[in-house]
């Protein structure tokens, strides 16, 4: 646990830095002196000066700021009442309208060049992943439908199909399956499915899950039944890694989902037949209750290691930018999806779940290698950066596309806001992402406690 809050302050502290660095870079190509450059808040922890700026590490490591020169003398004006702001040269509001907005959007900017220079390497150089064959099984078959009535059974699917292309783009494995669906809730999708050496078009509609925003067929992976790792009742029961299982109870198991159900329906013990080196071999497994009152075995079934395909440099670079683009699009789509009746402490993520959803994210990675860390990390990343640069775009008046309103608006008038209307403006935009931060935090204790 302290290696993946490590791991996710570290890489939270990451993007920040490079939206911050895009505001420091901009202002001082812009001829604004920049007084102060911090990477988290509160106490300084090291600190130094080079070229008129005070480059500091503080206390904590959840955000930054890039003090400009004009911000003491805004608030000086304010708590005098003045109508006028002072326009020091060198200071942010003593710059053109233009170059304020450059120093605006450089911070977003800056997220949105990196999460296309970080997914271009990583597309470079390659990476592997755990996932599943893009066979499937029907979710309803088992007692696990969606809804009332499954979409994938609505459409047809059939458990043991494969699903090699949605829309047109192939899915080689259940990932690709799974990101494909879940980005089109309540959208008609086209699949291309192999049947029994068939193959097949088939037009289904996900369904919107209330609780993610994401969209749901019905469906899971087609898992063979051979052991990976076990723990627990699996342990005691003798099964070990390699093991593949036939039966439970006299009741035969194809796949995992089916290993599963014949689980939940037997007694306080159950048969397990099982395949090693060739024999078939039996013994007696009692299983562990799980909080919802569930029997656990005990054991994980073996995944399939994929690998990305070979890029040439701009082959990844294309791929990295095509995936950073989409990605933006599908951030628009997911705010827009709130206000569908998603489950919003769900769907939205504080500070403490990123944090911890990012170092998770990088220690499974590690789990598997050194490589496959570093990239899980940093993919991570490069989507959180698009996510970071889109809502700072958003005109709230805190964030920079709320000032970049406040600019042009100067622009179009031709006469500056006086500095009690801009702190008003600012007051109303810090109360609203004040309640955002209460809620969002609300929402991330419901989480981590199972609320």
């Amino acid at each position: 646990m302290l290696l993946t809050i490590l791991l996710g302050l570290l890489g939270l502290s990451l993007v920040v830095f490079v939206h911050e660095a895009g505001h420091l870079v901009a202002a001082k190509l812009c001829g604004v002196e920049v007084e102060a450059f911090s990477i988290g808040w509160g106490r300084t922890l090291y600190s130094f000066e080079w070229k008129g700026t005070e480059y500091r590490l503080s206390l904590f490591p959840l955000g930054g700021y890039c003090k400009m020169k004009g911000e003491a003398s805004f608030r000086k004006a304010v708590e005098q009442n003045s109508d006028e702001l002072p326009r020091e040269p060198g200071s942010f509001y003593g710059a053109s309208v233009w170059r304020r907005i450059v120093i605006l959007i450089a911070g977003p900017a800056a997220n949105f060049i990196f999460a296309i220079i970080v997914l271009s390497l990583i597309w470079f150089f390659g990476f592997s992943f755990e996932t599943f064959e893009n066979r499937i099984v029907i979710g309803a078959e088992y007692g696990q439908a969606v809804v009332e009535e499954s979409p994938a059974v609505e459409a047809g699917l059939q458990t043991g199909d494969r699903i090699v292309a949605i829309d047109g783009r192939e899915t080689p494995y259940f990932r690709d399956i799974q990101q494909a669906v879940a980005t089109s809730a309540e959208e008609q999708i086209e699949l291309v499915v192999v049947r029994d050496s068939e193959e097949l078009t088939i037009r289904a509609t996900p369904i919107l899950d209330r609780r993610t925003g994401g969209g749901l067929l019905g469906i899971a992976p087609w898992i063979d039944p051979v052991i990976d790792e076990v723990s627990g009742p699996a342990r005691v029961a003798g099964l070990r890694s390699g093991d593949r299982v036939i039966a439970v109870d006299g009741e035969e198991v194809e796949h995992s989902m089916a290993f599963s159900a014949a689980l939940q329906r037997g007694g306080s013990s159950v048969e397990i037949e099982y395949e090693r080196d060739g024999a078939r071999q039996s013994t007696r497994l009692a299983p562990d209750s799980g909080d919802a009152g569930q029997r656990i075995a005990g054991v994980m079934f073996e995944t399939v290691t994929g690998t990305s395909p070979d890029l040439g440099a701009l082959a990844a670079i294309g791929r990295g930018t095509e995936e950073t683009i989409s990605t933006m699009a599908l951030t628009i789509r997911g705010i827009a999806t709130l206000f569908r009746g998603v489950d919003l402490t769900q769907a939205v993520a504080g500070p403490a779940r990123i944090v911890y959803i990012t170092g998770e994210v990088a220690t499974q990675g590690f789990g598997v290698g050194v490589g496959a860390g570093i990239s899980s990390l940093f993919n991570f990343l490069g989507l959180l950066s698009v996510i970071l640069c889109f809502m700072n775009l958003l005109p709230v008046p805190v964030f920079d596309g709320g000032q970049i309103v406040i600019s042009l608006f100067e622009g179009v008038r031709r006469k500056p806001l006086s500095p009690r209307a801009m702190h008003r403006y600012q007051m109303i935009g810090a109360f609203m992402v004040l309640g955002l931060l209460i809620f969002a935090i609300t929402a991330d204790v419901l989480f981590f406690t199972g609320g």
